[in-house]
């Protein structure tokens, strides 16, 4: 019996739209080339009638394959596969040759946003009740993106070796943790949502690259509506 999974592709298109309908594409016909370009080589991987390549090459060959489906003069410009909810592979024109390999993680801590050089009512007014002297608590989420090789013949990033460098340095050092208080890294720098993308890409950053990856991003969400991503992208 076949397996049955659920995945996700998001196609982003480019060209010259339409002078008269201002389209530059109908979505049924990105969808339809989707479909027809990445849904056969997703089918084979996961019903294993055809050996399923490194998951950058991958994404890389999804998006060759829709493009061959999408009308002349359209470009596909990049491809985002989701497998799972928590892990994705980019790809785009702007970088061909390889793909952004991305997973999700998750760590509960509390933190006091607080900036010793300011008076205390200074404090309360730029972080009201954030200011607490007690602190406060999150379920965070990070999302740490890695710059793999996505050519024809080029050798995968080992499997899990992501996931134990984010769990070794930033889950195990900061969860259930108070930041201010139990952590170093924020012994003297306020604990914000952007700070904590900052030092938590520090520490990535030489632990990847001592496995041989390229750490491209890394975004942690405080809320739904707040987060922040480093560097810049």
């Amino acid at each position: 019996m076949p397996w049955i999974a659920h995945h996700e592709v998001l196609a982003e298109c480019r060209g010259v739209p339409d002078p008269h309908t201002g389209y530059l594409l109908g979505i049924q016909e990105i969808d339809a080339a989707v479909r027809a370009g990445a849904g056969p080589l997703l089918a084979d991987w996961l019903n294993a009638r055809g050996a399923r390549p490194d998951a950058a090459a991958a994404a890389r060959l999804l998006a060759e394959a829709t493009q061959r489906h999408l009308p002349g003069g359209i470009q596909l410009h990049s491809l985002l596969w989701l497998p799972s909810p928590f892990s994705s592979i980019a790809w785009s024109t702007d970088m061909p040759e390889h793909a952004i390999l991305a997973e999700r993680f998750e760590f509960s801590a509390s933190h006091r946003l607080h900036c010793p050089d300011r008076s205390d009512e200074e404090n309360r007014r730029l972080f009201g009740k954030c200011n607490h002297p007690n602190g406060h608590g999150h379920n965070y989420r990070i999302e740490v993106g890695i710059r793999v090789p996505a050519g024809a013949g080029a050798a995968g990033f080992p499997e899990g070796r992501l996931d134990a460098a984010v769990r070794r340095e930033v889950i195990d050092r900061f969860d259930h943790k108070h930041l201010n208080v139990d952590c170093a890294e924020f012994a003297r720098l306020n604990p914000s949502v952007e700070n904590i993308a900052r030092v938590c890409h520090a520490l990535l950053e030489p632990a990847l690259g001592a496995d041989g990856a390229q750490l491209h991003h890394v975004t942690v969400w405080e809320t739904e509506k707040t987060s922040a991503t480093y560097p810049v992208r």
